[in-house]
């Protein structure tokens, strides 16, 4: 069995008997809009989809922004490119950002209608005059060009800002619509690498609307308590590899089959 992969989890699934809250991350809401059957497997039958390589450059660029607002969280002051960008807040500082901050732990809120534990690691929480949460994501990339919000993958960034919104406010907290996206963009276009990478930051607002969650829930625990796994997605990869992977199987074992008899 692969260090890496664990096949087949026994453990963190859901039980229809139980009456305990069962946890869904933001990564698994994101996870059932994508494939129903792809969710259904991992938290219902302990079969997940393969997971990907850690972006280690990318962590170390989200490791050193925390770094670098926490050193102005402490005095309450804005970063510089706050003036920059024309944004009026200052990092907020809270004893729980260090738990909200965890990806295994997170803000956390029972959703009681359906018995949902939902949980989520924010990047950052910032503050503005009103007394309003902002909520804050880190990304890092290399690309030509300016960053942006307008690719059709990008609309998962979105429903990440509004996850942490909801989250937010449902903890007591008056929380703005406005998020930040602070996009860091690796300058590829340098002669050469001379053993650093300039970035070119760029912080991007984003106006987020939360009220597609709770429906989204109630979709989530019908799907949860159904002895029925979802029809699989077509635009799936994973769907249609396992799918394929099946069909060639029993292909082949035919063939062998059809040969020995000859």
């Amino acid at each position: 069995m692969s260090n890496y992969y664990t096949a087949r989890k026994t453990s963190g699934l859901f039980n229809p008997k139980s009456e305990l809250p069962f946890k869904v991350s933001r990564s698994k809401i994101d996870l059932f809009i994508e494939c129903p059957q792809c969710f259904y497997m991992d938290r219902r039958l302990g079969v997940g989809r393969p997971p990907g390589f850690p972006f280690s450059l990318n962590n170390a660029v989200d490791t050193l922004l925390k770094k670098e607002f926490d050193l102005l969280r402490k005095d309450s002051e804005p970063h510089p490119l706050f003036k920059e960008f024309g944004i009026d807040a200052v990092p907020f500082y809270c004893d729980k950002l260090d738990d909200y901050r965890n990806p295994f732990v997170g803000i956390q809120y029972l959703h009681k209608p359906t018995n949902l534990l939902i949980f989520g690691g924010v990047d950052d929480l910032w503050i503005n005059p009103n007394k309003e949460i902002i909520i804050v994501d880190y990304k890092a990339t290399a690309k030509q060009g300016e960053v942006n919000l307008d690719a059709e993958w990008q609309n998962a960034y979105k429903r990440q800002i509004e996850v942490y919104q909801w989250l937010v406010r449902n903890n007591g907290f008056e929380v703005s619509n406005i998020g930040y996206f602070v996009y860091c963009n690796g300058d590829i276009g340098q002669d050469k690498f001379d053993a650093k990478l300039d970035f070119k930051i760029k912080i991007i607002p984003y106006t987020g609307d939360d009220s597609w969650i709770e429906p989204k829930l109630l979709e989530i625990k019908e799907c949860l308590i159904k002895d029925e796994i979802p029809e699989m997605n077509s635009s799936c990869d994973y769907c249609n590899y396992r799918k394929e992977a099946v069909l060639a199987k029993i292909r082949f074992e035919k063939n062998v089959q059809k040969n020995i008899r000859k």
